[in-house]
This record gives C-alpha cells, structure tokens and sequence, in this order.
C-alpha cells in the first residue's frame, strides 16, 4: 500500500507519517514498512532536494524548479517506491506528485494539462492509494515553519514565497480533494499531535483492512 501526506509547510505532516511509521512497524516488523520524503529519498533525489530548496537559487525559474522535483521523483519512484510495492511493503512518503500540482500548478500557476503530462511521465502513473492531507491556517503554518527554523531545521526557498502564493497552494489542495474524495483524508492539523495520529492510525488500519494486507 502508498501512503502520502500532503499539506502546507509546518502543518506536521512530517511528524505524522513518522508516528505512523513508528505504530505501522511495531505491527508489521520494521522490513515491511518503508518511510521516505520529496524531494530526495535516494542518493540523487537528495543532491535535487539541495539544488531547488537552496536560499542561493533565488532566481530559479518556475519550469526548472517544476523540471527538477520531477527529476527527483521518478528516481524515488523508480529506485524505491516501485520495488517496495512489488515486495508488497507499506510505503509511507511525505509528499508526493499532489505536492508538484499544488505548489507548481496552482501555486507558480504552470499550465496544468503541462504539469499533469509530466508528473504522469515521472511516475508512469504511479498513484497513492491514500493521501492524507493535514490542513492549517496559512499563517498558523508559517509560524510553525518559523519556530522550526528557531530550532535549526531546513530553511528552504519554499519557505519564503509570497501570502498570494501560498493561498493559491491552499485553494489547490481543496481543488484535488473535491476532484478525488476517496482516496484523500483531510485532518484538521491544528488539533494535538497524538489526537490528529489517532485518526491516521484508525484511517490506515481500515484501509488496509480492506486492501486485505
């Protein structure tokens, strides 16, 4: 099963998928369950991850940045996801192709028949079979991010972008929820840590359940 969780920076999905991940292989045992990231993931995912995140960048055009995180992605795809499903493993990721058409589409506001022809592409049509998307306040987000940088984790270029561009990346992720209700699971994310892990233990459980896992 593919698992992926989406949301705007420093709405704790990286937190999420990690606790998941922590439940997940106290079941299944440890090999079963595969937990990874985009950009990076692999060796050359992670070289991409510093080239577009990096603050020196600052003149990147919007196509290139879309060009690179594909990049990235059909290596993850092809060295790490794919193989781990063909061995019937879990596989959890934070963030995904979701990412690309929130952030790229809506938020650079790229030509989306463009953007969706290349991620399909990159994948091979490659989708989750759940996306759970936590959602914040846009400005509860940044400060979050804010703390988080307080505390020395990664400031990156996406983290330093415009209010207009991160309510077009909000309103995007609505879009892709109304589009595919089945197989996105939207959390309020502003709620406690292990409330909003409750819910995505409970939510993954059934679905596996019904994958018959």
């Amino acid at each position: 099963m593919f698992i992926t969780f989406e949301g705007m920076d420093g709405c704790g999905k990286s937190t999420q998928a990690r606790l998941l991940a922590e439940t997940l292989r106290a079941q299944w045992g440890a090999e079963k369950v595969v937990v990874t990231r985009e950009p990076g993931g692999t060796e050359i995912g992670e070289q991409i991850r510093g080239v577009i995140h990096s603050l020196r960048n600052h003149n990147m055009a919007p196509l290139t940045e879309f060009l690179l995180y594909n990049a990235a992605r059909a290596q993850i795809v092809a060295e790490l996801i794919r193989p781990a499903l063909a061995q019937n493993k879990i596989v959890l990721c934070d963030r995904y192709a979701d990412s690309t058409l929130a952030y790229q589409g809506y938020g650079r506001q790229l030509d989306m028949d463009m953007v969706r022809a290349v991620i399909g592409y990159a994948t091979g049509g490659l989708a989750p079979d759940v996306t759970f998307y936590l959602d914040v306040d846009i400005a509860e987000g940044l400060a979050r991010r804010n703390q988080g940088h307080a505390r020395g984790e990664e400031l990156n270029r996406m983290d330093v972008q415009t209010r207009d561009f991160y309510e077009r990346v909000r309103a995007g992720y609505v879009e892709m929820q109304r589009a595919d209700p089945t197989r996105w699971i939207a959390l309020d994310g502003a709620r406690p840590i292990a409330q909003v892990q409750q819910e995505i233990r409970s939510h993954t459980a059934q679905r596996l359940r019904q994958a018959k896992v």
